[in-house]
């Protein structure tokens, strides 16, 4: 399953799809509504909470890509909304895990929760090393202009994983991040 960011919807991830598909997955985009901060992350992993509920049988394995805030909204679905126990690969993309500072320019409730020391990320922060029991992968660029700084998108949890992609959404689209991804997901579930 694959969540845009922020100000995002599916159409964002068609590079990526188009790749997993060529790859042997089966990804399945979803577009988060609304993206653009009007709504706390806690509401938006509701969706997705949802939409694996729909569309998944209760016992199916899944994988999970989040690209940004998608990848913040992934962790709270997952930490808090019960999807850890379904879950193989967890897989993020230049994730403010640690906040931005660009989340200081919008005043909106779902930004604010992006912000370095947000209480929101303090909480899940103190449980990040549950998501060790995964294999969590966190893909980053260090010319990341959206997460500033840019180290803030590595996490103890996950193994954190440099690509030279030369913009925040290159992560999506650069050859080099791509094989990353699909290298990610093919990892052996007992390595981290």
């Amino acid at each position: 399953m694959l969540v845009p960011g922020y100000g995002d919807d599916a159409s964002i991830l068609t590079r990526l799809v188009t790749f997993l598909a060529e790859q042997n997955f089966q990804p399945h985009p979803i577009s988060l509504v609304p993206s653009n901060g009007r709504v706390a992350l806690d509401v938006l992993a509701g969706q997705i909470a949802d939409f694996v509920g729909r569309r998944f049988a209760e016992d199916q394995p899944l994988d999970f890509v989040g690209f940004s805030m998608g990848g913040v909204v992934l962790r709270y679905y997952l930490q808090r909304l019960g999807g850890l126990g379904r879950t193989q690969h967890f897989v993020t993309l230049g994730t403010p895990h640690r906040g931005s500072w660009t989340s200081y320019a919008n005043n909106r409730p779902g930004v604010r929760q992006m912000r370095p020391g947000s209480q929101f990320l303090q909480e899940l922060n103190s449980d990040a090393h549950r998501l060790g029991q995964l294999c969590f992968t966190s893909i980053w660029t260090p010319f990341d202009l959206m997460v500033i700084p840019a180290g803030s998108s590595r996490l103890a949890a996950a193994r954190n994983e440099a690509v030279f992609a030369l913009h925040h959404r290159a992560l999506l689209t650069s050859r080099r991040s791509l094989d990353r991804v699909a290298e990610a997901l093919r990892r052996p579930l007992h390595q981290t």
